[in-house]
């Protein structure tokens, strides 16, 4: 019979996370940063408001933390619903 192998904990590790940071722009409208805030990143329309105040104020702001495998792919979907609406809309994705 086969030994069964089994995965040393020690050896397993964090994913390391990323942020995804909205940029702010001239054209872009609040209420569509708002309505991406809420779509795309889930939240609700108090922490919205505050991060799309952020963004407008400081010139970017923090949306979310994830792996970076969902960062990327919530950073798209910016990208392409941004795009959609005719809207620059600009957004990095940084280690945390």
């Amino acid at each position: 019979m086969p030994k069964i192998q089994t995965l040393d904990q020690s050896k397993l590790k964090e994913p390391k996370m990323y942020k995804v940071i909205l940029l702010n722009d001239d054209i872009t409208t609040m209420d569509f940063v708002i309505e991406i805030l809420m779509n795309i990143f889930h939240q609700n329309l108090e922490q919205a408001s505050k991060t799309m105040l952020e963004i407008h104020h400081n010139g970017s702001g923090v949306c979310g933390i994830y792996t970076q495998e969902i960062a990327l792919s919530k950073q798209k979907k910016v990208i392409d619903t941004a795009k959609m609406a005719n809207f620059p809309l600009q957004t990095k994705v940084e280690e945390e």
